[in-house]
This record gives structure tokens, C-alpha cells and sequence, in this order.
């Protein structure tokens, strides 16, 4: 109880800064060139990771917003901030895949610095009053989508990824031929595969030894999981880049149970007549309220000291 109370005290505690910047907005309503409605009118959801933190933090965010006389919708927010870390992002696009061209988000991280979350907690005023008096910029990174199809009368489903899809057989190797264009390209036998986009090529993708891909690059990139090379399987042993209208099939040699993920989603299936893997017509948006270069990311979560 103690510990609210003091939570309730800072939320009334504003700085300075942030009460003039408050006021001004208060008294000269923004609208834009074509007349649309004030930005302060913006809906908005906030999604926390769930631990104390970031449930502390996020209530803040929210009350902030709300005294902006910004709208909170959790059915259809135009703006969706995720505060926790890139997992926390990936639940909140994952929520939202059927408004992907409705919505923006952005990420405050309370862990280690995401390639999707670059807000600090200490920056969380700064962030508000951005989102309530700038018209942000939009950036878009480009989706995975996944198609699998079933034997028999079973309809297929469709799913998106932001960073990756894997394959792997739920009892020893996998053992697919893969389609590239609608040409056989290879059989691969190995403990499986990783299909990923460009801003997932640092996950999964980097610790199979796969390349990171710049954001702005429309393709996704196909890496083997310990591929078995002799006399019978073959396979080409390097990831490849496939581009916006190439698409990738895997089709299963054997009626074997797979373990197929999408993103942190894991799918049991079973009679799979070919798994589908290319550039998804959606992409995700990013509300960009200041440069956030990929590579200084890059740097700085795996080679900065």
C-alpha cells in the first residue's frame, strides 16, 4: 500500500518543463495541413511486460497521455506502446495483425536496450509530450509471411512474423525439399530451418550464422540448422537472401510432426503438404520521434563495451 501511495504521489509531481509544455498544448488545439482532428485526440494503448516496473511505468505513461486529452482504446489504438522490451513489442504486433495499417508503435524498454524498444524510463516525459504534440514519423519494416498447407480437406493458415519462422521435426532430422520460384533447389536433412526478415536477422538468424539484413531491405533470409551433407543430401551449407518476389517453399519428405514457431508462437502440425515462406504484402510501422540508426543498434548490442 505504501509503495502506491508513493507511486500516486509522483504521477502529481510534474516538472516543470513538462507543465508548460502541457499548458501550451491546452491552449492552441494542433491540427494538421488537411484539417484532420488535433493530435492530443490520438488514441493510444499502452502494453506492459507484466513486472512491477514496467507496470509502474506504464501507468504513468497512461495517466500522462490521458491529461493530454488523448483517447486510451485498447480495440483500436492508432498508437501502441509497448514498455518492456522487444518481447513485449512482439506480443503487441502480434495482438494488432489485423490493423497493421492502422497502427504505429513504439517501445520504452525497463531491461537491455531492444532493437524495437529505444526509449529509456527516464525519457518517458520527453516520449509523451512528443506523441502528443509531434506528427511522428512513420517507419516500415517489411513482414514474413508464413502459409501452411495441409493434406486432405484442412484449409491452410496464414501468419505473420516480425522476426522469424522455424521448422523442426518433433522426433530426429527434418528432411524437406526446398522450392525457390517454384524450382527445385534442394533436399535439405538437418535438426532444421530458420526463415527470418531483416529486422529479426539479428535473433535466431545471427546465432545460425546467417547475415544481419538492413530493415529497409524487402526479403528474408532462409538459414540452415546443422544440415547433414553426404552422398544422398546436398545442400548448398550458406543462408540465403531471397527478395520481395521470391518465394520459398518447404515440402516434407515424410508424414512427420512438426514443430513450426512464429516468433514466440509455437505451432504443433501435422500432414503438412508444404510450408510457404515470403515477403508479406503488410508491413509493420514504427513511430519514429528521432533517429534510431540500425546499425549504431547493432554496434551497441553485440560489439559496444
Amino acid at each position: 500500500m505504501r509503495r502506491c501511495q508513493k507511486s500516486a504521489v509522483k504521477y502529481r509531481k510534474r516538472s516543470r518543463s513538462y507543465l508548460k509544455n502541457r499548458r501550451r498544448f491546452e491552449r492552441t488545439p494542433r491540427r494538421d495541413e488537411n484539417g484532420r482532428k488535433e493530435v492530443g485526440q490520438m488514441k493510444f494503448f499502452v502494453k506492459s511486460r507484466g513486472d512491477d516496473d514496467s507496470n509502474l511505468l506504464t501507468e504513468k505513461i497512461r495517466h500522462y497521455l490521458l491529461e493530454f486529452a488523448m483517447e486510451e482504446s485498447k480495440e483500436s489504438p492508432e498508437i501502441v506502446i509497448s514498455v518492456g522490451g522487444d518481447g513485449t513489442l512482439l506480443e503487441a504486433f502480434h495482438q494488432y495483425t489485423d490493423r497493421l495499417d492502422e497502427i504505429a508503435f513504439v517501445g520504452v524498454h525497463t531491461g537491455h536496450l531492444g532493437f524495437y524498444a529505444d526509449w529509456q524510463p527516464d525519457e518517458v516525459e520527453k516520449l509523451v509530450i512528443h506523441i502528443a504534440k509531434t506528427p511522428f514519423k512513420v517507419v516500415e519494416y517489411p513482414l514474413l509471411e508464413v502459409t501452411i498447407r495441409h493434406q486432405g480437406e484442412r484449409l491452410s493458415d496464414r501468419y505473420l512474423a516480425l522476426n522469424e519462422c522455424t521448422v523442426k521435426s518433433m522426433e530426429g532430422s527434418v528432411v524437406m525439399d526446398i522450392e525457390i520460384k517454384g524450382d527445385a533447389f534442394e533436399t535439405f536433412r538437418g535438426d532444421g530451418l530458420c526463415i527470418s526478415t531483416p529486422s529479426g536477422s539479428t535473433a535466431y538468424n545471427k546465432a545460425l550464422g546467417g547475415a544481419i539484413l538492413h530493415p529497409s531491405l524487402s526479403s528474408i533470409q532462409l538459414a540452415e540448422m546443422a544440415s547433414i551433407n553426404n552422398r544422398v543430401y546436398r545442400t548448398i551449407g550458406s543462408p540465403l537472401v531471397l527478395p520481395q518476389h521470391h518465394t520459398c517453399f518447404m515440402k516434407p519428405k515424410y508424414a512427420d510432426q512438426f514443430r513450426v514457431t512464429v516468433d514466440h508462437y509455437n505451432l504443433y502440425e501435422d500432414n503438412i503438404q508444404s510450408i510457404q515462406c515470403r515477403v508479406a504484402d503488410e508491413r509493420v510501422r514504427f513511430a519514429r520521434f528521432r533517429p534510431f540508426p540500425f546499425w549504431k543498434r547493432v554496434k551497441e548490442s553485440f560489439i559496444a563495451e
